[in-house]
């Protein structure tokens, strides 16, 4: 076979969405690359004609969580694809009924959610304290702006009391505050079991100063925080989310937020990402936004690429992978 031959006859193997150009740093790649061509791409497509194109020459895609999304439209334009790796557990974004029938296989990684805790107290603290405009107003010249807000003896309201969500209820008592916390099947034995008493959903809303976020997205979550429910709310409450955009009405949010039906949100997600550059939630006064990085840490991104790398040679291998395949319910 000559040279030209055995490069044609190599997988090819696409990792996408790497904004920080850390991908081929966080793990051992040195295997991979002695049996396929890897092309790392940093940029962020979401033409789907030129998506297509991009991804229609190789055989394996790496994505990165739910960045690019993997629709039935797009999965059949791929003649060549055959594995999808996945960080993460789960991924919403990819029709896994269209991998299914084409026989592509879907592979997650490991996840560790202690990086999404911790810039869920970040954003907690930083809007508490006016942090990122205070520093602003620093950097500008100016001095003092703003009247910050204490936790101590506030109420934090937890929507969610997951592996997430029972974690920063708990560090909520550290804080000091008192903890409610509500979601549909939520029970009262686990939400004493993490410092949190059970709530209804009305009670929680109007009782919060700080309401934070942390379900899955799904068909029953989806918008489940709308205009009647930001009207519950306290105008001095904080709305944080670190989970999903839609799982909050998003021209709602923005309503309530112009409106000052509550002071403000610190927010990491969003309906739509990247988020468009001219976005009220760009330059929404009473807005933190960080552009969706509580899973962005050097040691999740170690799992995330540590894990993919053996999945592929796994895959290329015909052993078993890692973790279970991702398969469609029902």
């Amino acid at each position: 076979m000559s040279a030209d031959e055995d490069a044609a006859a190599r997988p090819r193997i696409a990792i996408l969405d790497d904004y920080q150009s850390v991908a081929l740093k966080m793990a051992d790649w040195s295997a991979v690359e002695r049996r396929a061509e890897v092309a790392v791409f940093h940029d962020h497509l979401a033409d789907a004609d030129a998506l297509a194109a991009r991804l229609a020459p190789f055989d394996i895609v790496c994505v990165m969580r739910e960045r690019t999304p993997l629709p039935r439209a797009l999965v059949e334009r791929l003649p060549r694809l055959r594995l999808i790796v996945s960080t993460g557990r789960r991924n919403a974004s990819i029709d896994l009924k269209a991998t299914a029938e084409r026989g592509i296989v879907v592979a997650p990684t490991g996840y560790s959610s202690t990086s999404t805790i911790e810039l869920t107290w970040g954003l907690i603290l930083a809007g508490a304290r006016h942090i990122a405009s205070e520093n602003a107003r620093l950097r500008a010249g100016a001095w003092q702006g703003a009247l910050g807000r204490t936790l101590k003896g506030a109420t934090l309201g937890v929507l969610g009391l997951g592996a997430i969500g029972g974690e920063v209820a708990r560090l909520g008592r550290a804080f000091g505050m008192e903890v409610l916390a509500w979601s549909q099947n939520l029970t009262s034995e686990r939400a004493q079991a993490v410092g949190a008493r059970l709530v209804g959903k009305d009670e929680l809303l109007a009782r919060a100063d700080v309401l934070t976020i942390h379900l899955v997205l799904s068909a029953r979550t989806r918008g489940l925080i709308g205009a009647a429910e930001l009207a519950r709310m306290k105008p001095s409450a904080l709305l944080v989310n670190a989970s999903r955009g839609p799982i909050v009405e998003e021209a709602a949010l923005v309503a309530a937020l112009r409106e000052g039906m509550i002071s403000g949100a610190a927010l990491d997600v969003f309906d739509e990402e990247p988020l468009p550059s001219g976005h009220p939630f760009r330059t929404l006064p009473n807005v933190l936004a960080t552009p969706h990085v509580g899973y962005v840490a050097d040691s999740v991104y170690r799992i995330f690429y540590g894990d993919a790398v053996a999945a592929i040679l796994a895959f290329l291998d015909g052993r078993p992978l890692p973790h279970p395949a991702l398969t469609p319910r029902g």
